[in-house]
């Protein structure tokens, strides 16, 4: 089913352990254009799974017993089968109601769209003292290695084009899966935005993340990736039919797709390119 206007299948993935009081709050907000809900159960003791399969029975559950939130994100990354994924977390913080944006901006030929609490239009009524501080310190190094104008980096909430994603080889454990997406994303040069996005507090229970180990664990990250580089082959250039270029001298805008290993590069979205936030250092 598409019922998002895209013409593009979305997978919500969604990691969790032991959120049998908050998993059915967030289930019912789930809208309608989500094709796919990918519950990646992390050893639950709690009835997570089963009021998840109550509540919406064609859910697709993985179980996954390597620990940390990037272990379990990925598992969900290779069980989705959509177009785009998104990713939220299971303790009701992020609002799935959310998701029509995000899918917006990757119809409109984004490769990542990352939430954004700090932008205009987004918040926080849950963020520390320590975390803020944190984040931001994290966030003006990351523009810095990756020349970016980010403004929030240590948030969960990401939609990405599924076949992009597979290509970086993500391969983090932790919470800083989320800064390796970013920062790999960056590096090879694939279309990045934000969006604005408000977190607010679990609806129970504590989070897992400490906020001085993770920061350390992502720090390591970015300067891994950093030192990486590129993972991504640079396509060859691929060449329009010629009926193409009758048609662009002619004054058409015709929507015209040139496919190289799954890539997809629209006519239409080259006029956007130098407005694009994406890859632009200060």
């Amino acid at each position: 089913m598409v019922a998002n206007g895209s013409g593009q299948t979305i997978t919500l993935v969604i990691p969790a352990k032991n959120e049998e009081l908050n998993i059915g709050a967030v289930l019912s907000r789930v809208p309608e254009v989500v094709d796919e809900v990918v519950l990646v159960d992390a050893n639950s003791t709690d009835d997570t799974v089963a009021l998840a399969r109550k509540l919406r029975p064609d859910i697709v559950v993985v179980y996954d017993d390597e620990p940390g939130k990037g272990a379990a994100l990925r598992a969900g990354f290779r069980a989705a089968t959509s177009d785009y994924v998104v990713i939220i977390d299971a303790d009701g913080s992020m609002d799935p109601q959310e998701v029509g944006r995000y899918v917006a901006l990757l119809a409109s030929g984004y490769d990542l769209v990352k939430g954004s609490r700090f932008m205009s239009g987004g918040g926080s009524t849950d963020i520390t003292l320590l975390r803020s501080l944190g984040n931001r310190a994290l966030v003006v190094l990351s523009n810095l290695m990756f020349r970016q104008r980010f403004t929030d980096l240590c948030y969960g909430y990401l939609a990405f084009d599924r076949v992009r994603m597979q290509q970086l080889g993500l391969n983090s454990r932790g919470f800083e899966i989320e800064a390796e997406i970013v920062a790999k994303s960056a590096m090879n040069g694939l279309r990045i935005t934000e969006v604005a996005s408000f977190e607010t507090p679990r609806l129970s229970g504590s989070s897992n993340l400490h906020a001085l180990r993770d920061g350390v664990r992502i720090l390591r990250t970015l300067f891994r990736e950093r030192r990486n580089g590129p993972r991504i082959p640079v396509p060859a250039p691929q060449m329009a039919n010629v009926t193409t270029f009758i048609n662009l001298r002619d004054g058409a805008n015709p929507q015209v797709s040139f496919t190289h290993t799954d890539m997809h590069l629209e006519v239409a979205s080259l006029a956007r390119q130098t407005n694009d936030f994406e890859n632009r250092g200060p």
